[in-house]
């Protein structure tokens, strides 16, 4: 699929599941599908000053909480921004959670200018992640990011 037909499944997705919780399933089963260098997917909402894991897909992980200090992912969701690592290994803010993993992007989840989680990707190719990643991710937290709002977790 091209991105703009994943964008377009999600729309249809996100106007059609009415659990949030399985929303962020179809959507990390539905990127790990549609993206072979995507070996591991999931989402983190934030709940105070903690990432909560939820829905994923991949291997399992230790990293069910991240404080907002620690990791990529918590760097991620502190600036707001989008990261790309390109080689993990050479990051010192990596959590290790696989020996495989070479790469990760993580993508926040905002609504209103709040962060309330975001899109977690790893790959066991360095440098895998391209703009066309980027552009794809970030249109996918912008469609989860209302559903997530109207949540208990934000």
């Amino acid at each position: 699929m091209e991105n703009l037909e994943i964008v377009d499944s999600l729309r249809g997705l996100s106007s059609n599941t009415p659990d949030v919780t399985s929303l962020l399933g179809e959507t990390v089963t539905l990127l790990r599908r549609e993206r072979q260098h995507y070996n591991w997917v999931g989402v983190y909402l934030l709940q105070g000053e903690e990432l909560v894991l939820g829905p994923y897909v991949g291997k399992p992980t230790v990293h069910t909480r991240i404080p907002l200090n620690q990791g990529i992912c918590g760097a991620a969701a502190s600036t707001g921004e989008t990261l790309i690592v390109d080689d993990v290994n050479a990051d010192p803010r990596y959590l290790a959670c696989s020996l495989e993993t070479r790469s990760e992007i993580v993508v926040p989840i905002r609504h209103n200018g709040r962060i309330l989680g975001e899109i977690d990707i790893d790959s066991d190719q360095t440098a895998a992640f391209t703009p066309y990643d980027r552009d794809l991710l970030e249109a996918v937290a912008a469609i989860l990011a209302p559903g997530i709002s109207k949540t208990p977790f934000s």
